[in-house]
């Protein structure tokens, strides 16, 4: 749509006469339509290459872990102990070390000679006969869900906590914030192993032993965005009209500060996944024949000597997502607010 500019542009310069899109003056100015934030965000978000990449690896990360529930190549739980230790062999593909074949002193030996032909297994099997790919997405889908779960309470609990503490301020507010600085100088390393030794080790157990000290980071950033917004005019509005304190927080300054908490999020969700893998990987994470990536890794790096592939599989899955879940919040934080990339 365009709007007619008066035509008393004739005593201005010609170059500052405003142009078309074919770069001739034109006394007609165009209207580009308005975006809301979220569209604008997108739009900037787009233009960043690394986040978009990152955002399309995760989606098929999440796809592909979710759907082995129905299509997983194998159980991931079965065992063969006369597969055991395996290499990969993928159909199609001659070389070896991925076609089931190895060279062992100058000999090269088919380790599938005793597996009925038409059963590949593509990464290779463990210890104990089980399939590695099968437990890969196994584990994959478990420290998702495990990280997912953590961050969201750790968002729940901290955004609560932290507009409470921002909204009432005084005497509430310097109690609070004393209570998180207590909580926040035990080590967190030390809370989960303690946690995690009065509970019976499971899902929930990590979850929670997370959820104890993972909401403080949150908290302290809800309440600075609190109150630095709470001082704004149309808040001060709101409360000379009679709003409830409960309708000012969620309608007024929750989201005006949601972007934030977005760009938290997805920080939060890798630091968690980090948290189970290390777990696992000490021993204190879940149980056989349950698999996450910490697990995966700590069975492959008994046998990395030997069997180096089942320690590099897990070790290359974890990089890949912690990264593309790094490279998102960087690209969101700069989509979110533009003025920090500067």
């Amino acid at each position: 749509m365009t709007v007619k500019v008066e035509n008393e542009l004739t005593n201005i310069k010609p170059e500052f006469l405003p142009l078309n899109r074919e770069g001739i003056i034109s006394d007609e100015i165009e209207e580009k339509p308005s975006l809301s934030f979220m569209q604008d965000s997108w739009r900037r978000l787009k233009k960043n290459k690394g986040a978009v990449v990152s955002l399309v690896i995760l989606i098929l990360i999440s796809l592909v872990s979710v759907g082995s529930i129905w299509l997983s190549p194998h159980d991931p739980a079965e065992q063969h102990v006369e597969y055991m230790n395996l290499p990969p062999r993928i159909p199609g593909i001659p070389l070896n070390g991925l076609n089931g074949k190895v060279e062992e002193h100058g000999t090269v030996i088919d380790k599938y000679a005793a597996v009925p032909e038409g059963v590949n297994y593509i990464l290779g099997t463990d210890g104990l006969g089980r399939d590695v790919l099968s437990r890969l997405l196994m584990g994959t889908r478990m420290s998702l869900l495990i990280a997912l779960v953590a961050a969201l309470l750790d968002i729940t609990i901290g955004v609560i906590y932290g507009l409470v503490s921002g909204m009432k301020g005084g005497r509430v507010d310097t109690f609070m914030q004393r209570f998180i600085e207590v909580l926040a100088g035990i080590p967190n390393l030390v809370v989960m192993i303690l946690m995690l030794t009065i509970f019976e080790p499971g899902m929930m157990s990590i979850i929670l032993a997370m959820v104890i000290t993972g909401w403080i980071t949150m908290a302290r950033i809800v309440r600075g965005q609190t109150l630095k917004v709470k001082n704004e005019e149309y808040i001060l509005a709101a409360k000379t009209l009679g709003e409830r304190p409960l309708k000012i927080a969620t309608r007024h300054i929750l989201p005006n500060i949601s972007s934030v908490i977005i760009i938290q999020l997805m920080f939060s969700i890798p630091s968690a996944i980090f948290f189970e893998a290390f777990l696992g990987f000490l021993g204190i994470g879940l149980r056989p024949p349950v698999a996450s990536l910490g697990t995966l890794l700590n069975e492959g790096y008994k046998t990395f000597q030997y069997v180096p592939h089942l320690l590099w599989i897990p070790a290359v899955t974890l990089s890949v997502i912690m990264i593309s879940f790094n490279l998102l919040a960087d690209g969101l934080r700069d989509a979110f607010d533009p003025k920090m990339k500067d």
